[in-house]
């Protein structure tokens, strides 16, 4: 049986996948899309490594290749625990990250092989813990915090859905919990699985599997009430990533088309880890609002000593903030979107 936290798990890297649908990267289901480097059995996929095949459950290929880099690729993990995320799961996905990216040698013939950049975010519905912090940001492991108040929503869709799956693995003595089955189900509802790539899944436990579809389909429903929610990936000029959430996308798209690189203003409400932040353009401040979280061990920083809380909020700003650019995926290429902070429009509340 699947332990809930598993299952918030699985439901949550869904989830992330349809809200990233449109962030640049495509996503990998199959081992037909890459002979190479990816293994396919029983509906799991695997990435090699240097000294081992890793199992990966998301899997995106950036469809845009920086100037100076190997095609990127992203490792996609999360995790709903009830408590903090803690540093083994950082450190295994270090250890994933550094084997995959080795595995490239010579080999015999003339055939030219590709090679790709790994990159592993991992995503937290509760945060994470300081140790887990300081291990990522030394091996460039993306952390991204989704315990803020723009996420309330997600959190607890995810939250019933796996409450009702793990009581039906239940009242079905389900020895081995479907999930080849459900990621299949959850991705063609959502329109996540790329064109033309089918998917498989198990035959096993039909009769969990009909009580089970029409749970998913209830988690489907309420991932596309917020169909004009979309999370933005924000590169700041920082060794993180911004989990940008969008009130309205078609506002913020509306803006950005019209005026690609723009200033914005920038406004922190909270303290510490419970600090969230909200910007939207300096010309026209309601014709937007993405709101997001700076990793805790900043935010612990920033409110540390009160009477210097504004002058580390600015400092943090011409640091880590001066620019922020978004890939969105428009048609068949890539936007991108420059937000550029002046230190003038930082505002504290």
């Amino acid at each position: 049986m699947a332990k809930r936290s598993a299952l918030r798990g699985y439901l949550l890297e869904e989830a992330l996948a349809w809200l990233l649908r449109h962030s640049g990267y495509t996503l990998l289901v199959d081992d037909r899309q890459d002979r190479d480097e990816l293994v396919g059995s029983g509906g799991t996929l695997r990435v090699r490594g240097r000294g081992a095949v890793h199992q990966v459950d998301v899997l995106g290929e950036f469809v845009f290749t920086p100037a100076f880099s190997l095609p990127v690729r992203l490792f996609l993990e999360a995790k709903h625990y009830q408590e903090p995320c803690r540093l083994e799961v950082v450190r295994n996905a270090h250890g994933v990250l550094h084997d995959v990216n080795e595995n490239f040698m010579n080999h015999g013939g003339a055939r030219p092989k590709r090679r790709y950049q790994y990159t592993y975010a991992l995503f937290s519905a509760n945060g994470f813990t300081k140790e887990a912090q300081q291990y990522a940001l030394a091996h460039q492991i993306s952390l991204v915090d989704l315990s803020g108040a723009s996420f309330t929503w997600l959190r607890k869709a995810i939250k019933t859905t796996a409450a009702d799956l793990y009581k039906a693995q239940e009242d079905h003595a389900v020895e081995r919990f479907p999930v080849a089955w459900m990621r299949k189900e959850l991705r063609e509802a959502l329109g996540t699985c790329p064109p033309g790539i089918p998917m498989s899944g198990d035959t096993n436990a039909m009769q969990f599997k009909a009580s089970a579809s029409g749970i998913l389909t209830q988690f489907v429903d309420a991932l596309e009430q917020h169909a004009a929610a979309e999370l933005l990936l924000g590169f700041p000029s920082a060794p993180f990533i911004l989990p940008l959430a969008a009130e309205d996308q078609d506002q913020f798209l509306s803006y950005a088309e019209q005026s690609p690189d723009h200033a914005v203003r920038l406004h922190r409400s909270g303290q510490a880890t419970t600090a969230e932040w909200a910007l939207s353009p300096r010309e026209d401040d309601g014709a937007y609002r993405l709101t997001f979280k700076l990793p805790e061990h900043i935010e612990e920083w920033i409110s540390g000593i009160a009477e210097k809380e504004s002058q580390r909020t600015l400092d943090v700003k011409a640091q880590f903030l001066s620019s922020i650019t978004i890939y969105r995926m428009n048609g068949r290429g890539v936007r991108a979107y420059q937000l550029r902070y002046e230190p003038s429009e930082l505002r504290l509340s």
